[in-house]
């Protein structure tokens, strides 16, 4: 089933699209097959020879999509086709042990844990370049004091650089999730009809270590006829979990490039156009692109969730939608990388604009820290807020500076002095362990990619 995304070349990278394509995804059947087969003879269950011409046989490209399409048109089974193209192309002593203890879904699953152990070495490596561009930025912009807001209001100050170093540290766990997940998810099965083992018996479980080394997965705990699903929706949910975290800081990057904020502004090429009626328009058209696919990306988890429960040993009301769900995740994730990568690695940062906001209000983003301040001095919390409170709304009105509202204020005069208001006006003092936050995720992140990137 082609899926359309994938096969017109508009999302994902070339090799992303290319471990999902048709072609492939037959590849990675045949070579399981071969694989199986090799171990089988490694241990004595089938003859050697007959091991060599199935490999053979699996590699050399004379089974092709068209010739497994022409058998399933017959027999309405696409594993069984492939099984039947693999032995024509072998002797006749070596057809009996073609898929031999096999069912269609060891080959199946099997192939979509291969298909899927490929793209996440992709998108592990993407994630680890974009937790260390993001570390790097964090870096940047340590020391710049900013607005920090909640509720979409002033509340106090931030490092602009922590905003970055929050985002890089999630994209280093994620690496941590994808490398503790793989033994849950990257899975081998070769147990046959019902998950017994079938026609290899106990050896079955030997086969299956033996094959899942060979191919880079892990041997299943236990199994029906198919993985458990758990195990899927885990590679879904974990994608999503991804992509959630693209999704925010795409959020972040597009209410910072509002006209309003404009703290900064995504890369703007010569000759792009950011509406086709006004001419001054730059939208921040990638951050966008991500926030949309984080949807369709998200929805695709409550799918794989409904494809948890089947019907006894298995049922096929999986089946059909997991040919879309994992490689349109898969191939969704990797475009949303390569655009947040791009996004991050040249925002523009206007550092003159990020220092003006801080002056937006009038400095009643310091009225945390005149809280602080008469709290030490021994004022009751309660009595200092209401003091400051009251002087705060009143300046607003008036449309006095905070810091002259609060110099000439009694009540606050009698604690503090004039020295000690203008010092607590100074933004840089008031950065906390910001620093530290940056340079220990910038550690961290360097100690869980420098083997990803």
């Amino acid at each position: 089933m082609p899926i359309l995304p994938i096969d017109s070349g508009r999302y994902g990278s070339k090799e992303m699209r290319a471990i999902f394509s048709d072609e492939q995804r037959l590849q990675y059947q045949l070579d399981f097959e071969a694989a199986v087969a090799k171990v089988q003879a490694r241990i004595k269950m089938v003859p050697e020879d007959a091991a060599k011409e199935i490999g053979r046989a699996a590699k050399s490209g004379k089974i092709t999509l068209e010739r497994v399409a022409e058998l399933e048109a017959k027999s309405e089974h696409d594993t069984a086709a492939m099984v039947e193209a693999i032995s024509e192309q072998v002797p006749s002593g070596a057809k009996p042990w073609v898929h031999y203890g096999l069912t269609s879904n060891d080959v199946v699953d099997t192939s979509t844990c291969m298909q899927m152990r490929d793209a996440f070495s992709i998108i592990e490596g993407k994630v680890a370049k974009l937790a260390q561009s993001l570390a790097d930025r964090a870096v940047e912009f340590r020391d710049l004091p900013a607005v920090g807001r909640t509720h979409g209001q002033h509340a106090s100050i931030i490092s602009f650089g922590l905003k970055f170093a929050v985002w890089a540290s999630e994209m280093a766990r994620h690496v941590e999730r994808i490398e503790e997940g793989k033994k849950r998810f990257l899975l081998c099965k070769t147990r046959g009809v019902v998950g017994t083992g079938s026609l290899m018996g106990e050896r079955a479980l030997e086969v299956e270590k033996l094959v899942a080394g060979d191919l880079g997965l892990w041997p299943v705990d236990a199994a029906t006829q198919v993985i458990p699903r758990e195990r899927y929706s885990e590679m879904q949910f974990l994608m999503a979990l991804i992509g959630s975290t693209l999704d925010k800081i795409a959020i972040e990057i597009r209410n910072l490039q509002r006209t309003e904020i404009a703290e900064v502004a995504e890369p703007f090429k010569k000759g792009q156009m950011g509406s086709s009626a006004v001419p001054v328009k730059r939208n921040p058209i990638k951050s966008e692109r991500v926030s949309s696919l984080a949807r369709m990306l998200k929805s695709l988890v409550s799918v794989s969730m409904d494809n948890i429960p089947l019907w006894h040993e298995r049922d096929l009301s999986n089946s059909a939608n997991e040919r879309f769900t994992l490689p349109m995740a898969a191939v969704l994730l990797d475009e949303m990388l390569n655009a947040m990568t791009k996004v991050v690695a040249e925002l523009k940062v206007n550092k003159e604009r990020v220092t003006a906001n801080l002056d937006m209000t009038k400095g009643q983003i310091y009225a945390e820290f005149v809280l602080e301040a008469l709290v030490k001095k021994g004022v009751a919390r309660f009595d200092a807020y209401r003091d400051i409170q009251r002087v705060a709304f009143a300046a607003i009105e008036s449309g006095e500076q905070f810091l002259d509202a609060v110099s000439r204020d009694e009540s606050i005069g009698r604690h503090l002095s004039r020295k000690e208001i203008a010092a607590i006006f100074q933004a840089e003092n008031h950065l906390a362990a910001s620093g530290k936050i940056v340079d220990n995720v910038a550690k961290l992140v360097k100690d869980v990619t420098k083997k990803k990137m």
